[in-house]
């Protein structure tokens, strides 16, 4: 059984310039591309499963192949622990996982399978009596703009 390791990947930039650096538990593959072992709480455009390789020449990661799972980050001002109590037990019996939790975020990994229309609407239930809070997924859209769909998840779907 291959062990876990910590690589550290560039999440974005605080509003004082200074980067944001997570790090994240991957399983070192031969070729030496890693897959990661959680969903990242910060760095977008990657999920638990996915397969990224470190370039040499700029110490930059590049996505070398999809698991077909979602990332799903949700935040909350207050009341992150009764979110947990009825969303994580939904996101069970669909085979979804949680992978982060802190006092102000959990953050779930769920194959894309379960369709998008099943996972959203227990987000929203789940989070619906607590106005500080919010979900969004963290690989669903380009980074760049946040709201361009990456459409990554197509091969992962059966045709209907």
């Amino acid at each position: 059984m291959q062990s876990l390791q910590v690589i550290e990947m560039f999440a974005g930039t605080r509003p004082d310039g200074q980067a944001v650096v997570e790090r994240l538990r991957v399983t070192v593959n031969p070729d030496n591309s890693a897959q990661l072992a959680l969903a990242p709480a910060f760095v977008q455009g990657l999920a638990r499963g996915d397969t990224i390789a470190k370039d040499p020449d700029t110490d930059e990661f590049t996505l070398v192949r999809r698991s077909g799972n979602l990332c799903i980050r949700v935040y909350s001002r207050e009341h992150i622990d009764a979110i947990s109590l009825e969303l994580t037990p939904a996101l069970e019996k669909l085979g979804g996982e949680l992978d982060v939790e802190s006092e102000r975020m959990l953050v779930y990994s769920i194959h894309v399978s379960c369709g998008f229309s099943a996972i959203e609407a227990l987000l929203n239930q789940a989070i619906a009596p607590f106005s500080e809070s919010t979900w969004l997924y963290g690989n669903v859209y380009d980074p760049a703009d946040g709201v361009t769909p990456l459409n990554w998840w197509q091969e992962f779907l059966s045709p209907e």
